[in-house]
């Protein structure tokens, strides 16, 4: 896993942006954090019962309405097709990317080979990037069912701010 002052690895993924009537849209890191701090939320799969709790967690934080210089993505390796039905059923306010080979949970080291049947999926992690690129903050979960610490992650964002 990356840790605090490590560089985070750039990428470029489709994903399913707020305005859900839009086409699937491209979205590079190094153009995103060239307006402010972006938050990356990897979780394991669209409909899960721990992965709803997690992505609507973070939806319900109204502190990410208030704070316009921070941008929010959850990234998983179901398909942007998967993940329109999933915001739309959830009515997420951040884009959902597809990370569908499961090469950039590998970059950033939170690739779990096979759980449950299922290959090369996303390990439940958070990290917040800064315009330099550079990670402020990073969680990772112990196991499948754990959440992060959501005021921690509140903490690190103001800490960008000073």
């Amino acid at each position: 896993m990356l840790s605090k002052g490590d560089t985070a690895p750039d990428f470029s993924l489709p994903g399913v942006p707020v305005d859900q009537s839009e086409d699937i849209a491209q979205y590079d890191l190094s153009e995103l954090r060239k307006t402010g701090p972006v938050l990356i939320n990897f979780y394991l799969f669209d409909f899960n019962p721990q992965c709803r709790r997690n992505v609507c967690d973070l939806h319900d934080m109204s502190w990410f309405d208030l704070d316009s210089d921070i941008q929010v993505f959850g990234i998983s390796t179901d398909s942007t097709f998967s993940h329109r039905e999933f915001a739309r059923q959830e009515g997420l306010d951040f884009p959902l990317l597809s990370d569908n080979d499961g090469s950039i949970a590998e970059a950033y080291d939170v690739l779990i080979d096979e759980l449950r049947g299922h290959k090369r999926i996303a390990q439940r992690a958070v990290y917040l990037i800064d315009e330099s690129g550079t990670v402020q903050y990073s969680w990772s979960a112990d196991s499948p069912d754990s959440q992060p610490d959501w005021q921690h992650v509140k903490a690190a964002v103001e800490a960008t701010k000073t």
